[in-house]
């Protein structure tokens, strides 16, 4: 057995212990957004539009990630709609940062493993790049808007007379208290990761400046950065989604009463 494998089976056992049914459901959400990310890969690698197909996919993940979720109706439709738009938004800035940025393709730190291949395979590696930043914010995203969204959701069944301008002011409140969370999340996930990386650049004696033009350390540093973007945008177009759709609900209950007095 595989050390994947047995990883694989210790994280179903225990979210099948702690979840219960959500856990399996969470379980094989992650398995199947694993195989539109690979099925993605592919798509690209077979030369299709990468930053279209990236898109494409990346509403489908959203889309299994939130509704597969153990959230109310209310909840996750706010939630999905809140993550497409910071998806929008997301892309507007990817694209013209990424291409201004040019940290796409291989680094220096690449070269021994690439002596003697061919990086010529036909795919324009800034637009794998943006590719790269899109899908990594994704989770990010999904889990804010998520948190958010089932927060104010459990206030308006606590408080079903609560207006929208009052949950406007709850939504930043516990945007708050997420939004820490989430960026040291994304933040400590960063170094951990680029662990490695910041040790061989000391050892060779990389200066500062020297580290902040790294393509690699860049390229990293980039999506992270729009990781956060995205977590800091949710909290607030989730909450003024949830706010409007309360507005609607409260202005029909309104509009029925009245017909019920005349």
């Amino acid at each position: 057995m595989g050390t994947i494998t047995l990883l694989g089976i210790v994280l179903l056992v225990l979210m099948l212990v702690v979840g219960g049914h959500q856990g399996i459901s969470g379980f094989l959400s992650m398995l199947v957004n694993f195989g539109i990310v690979f099925f993605t890969i592919v798509l690209i690698a077979f030369h299709f539009p990468p930053i279209t197909v990236t898109l494409i996919a990346s509403a489908v993940v959203l889309a299994i990630t939130i509704f597969w979720s153990d959230a109310t109706d209310n909840a996750s439709t706010t939630a999905f709609f809140a993550s497409i738009i910071i998806l929008i938004i997301l892309v507007a800035l990817i694209i013209p940062v990424e291409n201004w940025a040019k940290v796409g393709g291989f680094g220096l730190e690449d070269s021994e493993e690439l002596e003697g291949l061919s990086v010529l395979v036909g795919i324009n590696f800034t637009k794998i790049a943006i590719c790269t930043a899109i899908l990594s914010a994704l989770g990010a995203i999904a889990e804010a808007a998520i948190a958010i969204a089932s927060g104010l959701d459990e206030i308006t069944s606590v408080h079903s007379e609560i207006t929208a301008a009052q949950l406007m002011v709850d939504g930043v409140e516990i945007g708050k208290q997420i939004i820490g969370t989430a960026v040291n999340t994304l933040f400590f996930g960063f170094f951990g990761n680029a662990l490695a990386l910041f040790i061989w650049l000391t050892n060779l004696h990389f200066s500062i400046g020297g580290m902040l033009n790294d393509k690699v350390f860049v390229n990293e540093l980039i999506a992270i950065i729009f990781s956060l973007i995205g977590v800091v945008l949710t909290i607030p177009v989730t909450t003024l989604i949830m706010s409007v759709r309360r507005g609607r609900v409260l202005a029909k209950k309104n509009l029925e009463n009245n017909k019920e007095i005349k």
